[in-house]
């Protein structure tokens, strides 16, 4: 075919370009500094299996019509500040969490799956958390006395925050990166990180010697036409697999070279290991849905990649809803549904799911107040935290007021978080693995709010 006609040296004058423009790749390529990374820490683990599943939810998930109250009163406070974009109340899922505040609570209708496997105890909700410094007060905020995260309600700047922990400061490495740099000689060194990505590149699982090997719903990808059969392609493999036999003077090219080499390695390694991965539970086809089979036969590959531990992270868009915000929160929190019990069944049936906890995290919650149609930036909100390991059919943290003028009401409905995302996150390390000792090189804000030294749990979510 005609687009296959191309000199030798004008395809090797274009890898370059076209490795470091495939995402994909150079995923992979600087995940490779995990390889022969220096171990030693201090914190300890068994050598049993646990696997950690970030959901990103991107744009700002409106979580006060996911976690809703459905007592008369406190519906009735709800609905006057929600006006328009209140959720019926009549449609409102009830759920029954073992201990309360004297209030009712329910889901969005969209969450019947997600209903049930908190009903189950398998699944709990954490109550208007946000990124903090230090702890906060209303009266704090108005008079400029207290630190205050860096860019709020700023998409980039939040979601950098939630991944990196550190909210006064822009940082290139987060909570996850530096979790598998403590914990990294519990897994083989078999050329795959312990952190994948269904999200591509992402701060949350960068460290210093750890990085994310980013794949896709159907598996690793490498360069782009390098496993198609075809002349043409088998000519391009020809002449990369000839490349990088080579070993070259300049040290620049060197490096690359070497990274491209262990970056094909790694995808072989992958797919081989994936291929023979067994997940009979059906999954929707969403793209959230595949990316989270995908982390299940990836699981479920565990032992032939020499996995002790796993961070995976998956993101899904369109949380953004300035406008037409009940339609489409309607159809997101579905595919959320859908999603998280169709993964919480495939941990089932492959006998891990007291091994694997999945949560939430998003940019910031929305406005309690409506705009027109939609909402808009605001701050604290409600997250989501499912596993065997979970001690569900609780809520964690405190469940707001949602009235205006209210003390943690900043105006337009943007509420101060009352749970710290530290907290949030340190629950989940210590049952990962980490130390007490080292919550605050993960955390470097946890002595604010939780006493790593008091023997306690920072909520209590997890058993």
């Amino acid at each position: 075919m005609s687009q296959h006609k191309y000199s030798r040296r004008k395809f090797m004058g274009s890898i370059p370009c076209l490795a470091l423009g495939t995402s994909t790749l150079y995923n992979s390529l600087i995940n490779l500094k995990a390889m022969n990374a220096i171990m030693g820490s201090t914190s300890t683990a068994g050598g049993d299996y646990k696997a950690l599943v970030c959901v990103q939810l991107s744009g700002g998930n409106d979580s006060f019509n996911m976690l809703i109250p459905r007592g008369n009163a406190e519906y009735a406070e709800y609905a006057e500040v929600r006006s328009n974009l209140a959720v019926p109340q009549d449609q409102i899922l009830p759920i029954n969490p073992e201990i309360t505040d004297g209030r009712d609570f329910g889901l969005h209708p969209s969450m019947t799956g997600l209903r049930d496997i908190f009903e189950s105890g398998k699944a709990a909700f954490v109550s208007n958390v946000g990124t903090l410094v230090e702890p906060v007060t209303k009266p704090g905020i108005e008079m400029g006395s207290v630190k205050l995260p860096l860019g709020l309600l700023s998409h980039s700047d939040q979601v950098m925050h939630w991944q990196t922990a550190y909210p006064q400061d822009r940082t290139t490495t987060g909570w996850g990166g530096k979790m598998a740099d403590m914990l990294k000689s519990m897994n083989e060194d078999t050329g795959v990180s312990m952190n994948i990505s269904l999200g591509g590149n992402n701060v949350f699982q960068r460290g210093e010697d750890v990085t994310e090997y980013s794949i896709n719903a159907s598996g690793g990808v490498s360069i782009v036409g390098y496993d198609i059969d075809e002349p043409f392609f088998n000519l391009m493999k020809e002449d990369v697999t000839d490349m990088m036999s080579q070993n070259y003077e300049d040290i620049f090219r060197d490096s690359y070279n070497g990274v491209l080499k262990r970056s094909v390695e790694s995808n072989e390694i992958f797919n081989s290991a994936v291929a023979g991965a067994v997940v009979n539970t059906q999954f929707s086809q969403t793209d959230l849905s595949q990316k989270m089979r995908m982390v299940a036969r990836s699981i479920a590959s565990r032992e032939q990649l020499g996995a002790k531990r796993q961070i995976f992270y998956v993101d899904i868009g369109g949380f953004d809803n300035h406008d037409e915000l009940i339609n489409n929160h309607s159809q997101l929190m579905q595919i959320v549904d859908n999603a998280f019990s169709e993964f919480y069944a495939a941990t089932e049936e492959l006998g891990v799911s007291d091994c694997v906890t999945t949560f939430t995290i998003s940019d910031f919650a929305r406005t309690l107040t409506s705009n027109g149609n939609g909402t808009d930036h605001a701050w604290g909100g409600n997250a989501i935290v499912m596993g065997g390991a979970v001690n569900g059919k609780k809520m964690y943290g405190d469940y707001p007021v949602l009235s205006l003028g209210s003390d943690l009401e900043l105006g337009s409905g943007i509420l101060l978080p009352t749970t710290s995302a530290d907290v949030y996150f340190a629950e989940m390390a210590l049952w990962f693995g980490i130390s007490p000792n080292d919550l605050s090189q993960v955390f470097p804000n946890i002595g604010n709010f939780y006493n790593v030294a008091s023997g306690e749990k920072p909520l209590g979510f997890m058993v």
